[in-house]
């Protein structure tokens, strides 16, 4: 089977990932994240998909996501104005996102990720 990895090639994680994938085998197609961002739809079907609430979506630790304020808007908006926020940038966006038939995972643990190897 073949992944959608979801990434930003500068990002210390993603690059881990990306290193992971390939020493595990694990098939994919590469996204950068800010040049092809998310969709509202496709952010929807992850959301669902992954069943964790949006907010693990949102990289929380990013500058934009601080200049944004946007800890407040998480707590406050509902999820299609928060589909909405996160579909206008990717930077906004946890990552890295690997995305399967059955399975999203969000950023990079790789005992989550260990999953892949069955």
């Amino acid at each position: 089977m073949k992944y959608l990895f979801v990434n930003y090639p500068k990002c210390s994680t993603c690059i881990k990932a990306r290193k992971w994938l390939e020493e595990n085998g694990v098939e994919f197609e590469s996204r950068h994240i800010v040049e092809n961002n998310p969709t509202k739809e496709e952010l929807k079907k992850w959301i669902e998909l992954s069943k964790q609430p949006i907010k693990k979506f949102f990289n929380t630790s990013g500058i934009l996501y601080r200049e944004m304020n946007l800890k407040e808007k998480v707590a406050e908006n509902n999820e299609n104005e928060l589909l909405d926020i996160l579909s206008t940038n990717g930077m906004l966006v946890k990552r890295p996102l690997l995305v399967g038939k059955d399975v999203v995972l969000i950023g990079f643990k790789e005992k989550e990720w260990e999953v892949l190897k069955k």
